[in-house]
């Protein structure tokens, strides 16, 4: 059998006013900054888990708001403002005190992010979701304290996850 690759890109190009701050950025800076070294199963996997949150009532029920879920400190200066509490947020990239612009140079993971996110987001097509309704993952070289009271589900490439016993 010859597998079918589907590929839909931004050539590169900056990403679109229109699409800036929206789910499909949310969720393909998720895509890219969790597992831009990992298969296509992999980002998959990723973006899969960021959409069973979004399902799940102890999540925030939009893609920007669970990925950007975590605890917040208000700003010294302006009380109006808050910023994520470093190294606390679910998604460990989000608050990890380096920059979450796109990096220049990287166009091919990054399309590939962009392209996974438009995929999942895309109402005309039906992923089977082969984390087995995982909301929580983390890299196989680690063990989290919150992995002891949730079911594994599956292991793909460097990731192990997870959803709720």
């Amino acid at each position: 059998m010859v597998p079918i690759v589907l590929s839909l890109t931004f050539c590169g190009n900056p990403v679109p006013a229109q699409i800036a701050n929206t789910g499909l950025e949310c969720l393909a800076k998720n895509i890219y900054w969790e597992a831009r070294n990992q298969s296509w199963a992999g980002q998959i996997a990723v973006g899969l888990v960021t959409m069973n949150r979004v399902k799940d009532p102890r999540f925030p029920n939009t893609i920007c708001g669970v990925v950007k879920q975590g605890p917040r400190r208000q700003s010294w200066k302006n009380p109006n403002l808050s910023y994520p509490i470093k190294n606390r947020c679910h998604f460990s990239w989000y608050c990890d005190g380096k920059s979450d612009e796109w990096p220049k140079g990287d166009t091919t993971a990054i399309n590939s992010a962009y392209d996974i996110a438009d995929l999942l987001l895309n109402d005309n097509i039906v992923f089977y979701d082969f984390t087995k309704g995982a909301t929580h993952y983390h890299a196989d070289y680690v063990y989290p304290e919150w992995a002891a009271s949730k079911e594994k589900t599956v292991e793909i490439d460097d990731h192990i996850f997870y959803k709720w016993n």
